[in-house]
């Protein structure tokens, strides 16, 4: 199996383990003399069967991403903090350049009168440069997570 189908495997537990959550906080009570929809112990065997195969996928993903290699030798953990870290970066710039621009609005000299304290157009070029780099990073992440064999134990 490759990377990149573990890491699709990895997305279904999860959200079939939060189906399973939902479902079970549905039928946790009921009116008494009631049933409820669905018996919430064969709920919860579904949900330790999901959490085994969440934790077994999890751990080889970890045991694939710490011995992976992207083309320039980066290893892939450390690829994934660094496009982690580029997205929350690009994030802060692209909120500063939003927040910095300065709409004049103002309709007599008594309003008040806002300016910005950033070079707007710096800031700009700074988040386009960081969505750029985070894209031809996770780019290479993709590219490595369908060339990449999947550690098993």
């Amino acid at each position: 199996m490759k990377l990149a189908e573990a890491l699709i495997l990895r997305a279904d537990h999860q959200k079939r383990f939060e189906q399973l959550k939902q479902r079970l906080l549905r039928n946790a009570k009921v009116q008494e003399g009631d049933a409820p929809a669905e018996d919430p112990r064969d709920l919860l065997a579904e949900l330790e069967r999901v959490a085994d195969g969440l934790t077994r996928l999890i751990r080889h993903i970890n045991r694939t991403n710490a011995v992976t290699a992207l083309p320039d030798g980066t290893i892939l953990t450390d690829a994934l903090a660094r496009r982690d870290v580029l997205a929350r970066q690009h994030a802060v710039y692209r909120d500063l350049a939003q927040a910095a621009t300065v709409e004049h609005g103002r309709y007599s000299r008594s309003e008040v009168k806002f300016v910005s304290t950033v070079d707007v157009a710096d800031v700009q070029r700074r988040a386009d440069d960081l969505a750029r780099q985070h894209r031809e990073l996770d780019a290479t992440i993709q590219a490595t997570n369908w060339s990449a064999d999947l550690l098993e134990d």
